[in-house]
């Protein structure tokens, strides 16, 4: 038996529970986050792609799989193919009136998804959070955050391998008298941080919370803020690449165990 993706689950998931907005939410990240096999027509050119387009009643769709091995399967026969996320597919198809169908004939994941709704997922994913400044007076412990969200954010963030060293969820108080909830990363790239802000504010709207209820900060490793953050906070640990291992040569003779050899 082949073995269910994230989204065969995520889509299960979403057919148990049809009038549950949650656990349709959940699906389109998946979607929106996974690397998917588009059918193409022809070999790639470059940088210009021409997808495999299919009429049906319902309207043009372009065809994509989660895994290799399902195309191969539906196809039949080689044919050529671009390895992209849900997202640049997304934003690749917003406003040509072109569907997306998933994992057809294929998985139980198949389905067709309709144009108006590629669209709005174009739309979400374009979404940026506000750039505020405020001083913090206070972090606290987190306290009453739904489930959904804690599983979004640990989800997004582990794909953030790199980025920063870590996270921490945690109440806060400002100065100026506001209080919430604030996402703090501790010694992130600089060049990486509106893509981590960004995937936060996806993980808030994915799970069907309001986009003001939490903040997202950073803050440097030596910052006494992120000390205090990190007393308090749930800690999301990133992944992080291996150290380069530094290269020694060992010199002939150099270890007793190991004399050198005489011709």
């Amino acid at each position: 038996m082949t073995e269910e993706t994230p989204l065969d689950l995520a889509h299960a998931a979403m057919e148990a529970a049809p009038a549950e907005d949650a656990a349709r939410l959940r699906f389109y990240e998946r979607l929106a986050d996974a690397e998917l096999f588009l059918m193409l027509a022809a070999e790639a050119e470059g940088e210009q792609i021409s997808p495999e387009l299919f009429e049906t009643p319902d309207g043009a769709f372009v065809l994509v799989f989660d895994r290799e091995e399902r195309l191969a399967q539906f196809a039949g026969k080689p044919v050529p193919y671009a390895a992209l996320s849900g997202r640049v597919i997304a934003q690749m198809l917003a406003g040509q009136g072109i569907g997306l169908g998933l994992n057809l004939e294929v998985a139980p994941s198949a389905i067709l998804i309709p144009a108006e709704a590629v669209g709005w997922l174009h739309q979400t994913l374009g979404h940026a959070p506000d750039e505020v400044e405020a001083a913090v007076e206070l972090f606290t412990a987190p306290k009453g955050l739904p489930e959904a969200l804690l599983t979004a954010l640990d989800a997004k963030l582990a794909t953030a391998g790199g980025l920063a060293a870590a996270a921490y969820l945690a109440g806060v108080r400002y100065a100026g008298g506001g209080q919430g909830h604030l996402l703090g990363f501790v010694g992130a790239k600089e060049a990486a941080q509106s893509s981590l802000a960004k995937a936060a504010s996806e993980a808030l709207t994915f799970s069907g919370i309001e986009a003001g209820a939490m903040d997202v900060a950073f803050f440097a490793a030596e910052d006494p803020a992120a000390a205090s953050l990190a007393r308090v906070g749930l800690r999301f640990d990133l992944p992080q690449p291996p150290a380069p291992q530094e290269y020694r040569p060992v010199m002939p003779g150099s270890d007793p165990e190991k004399p050198p050899r005489l011709k």
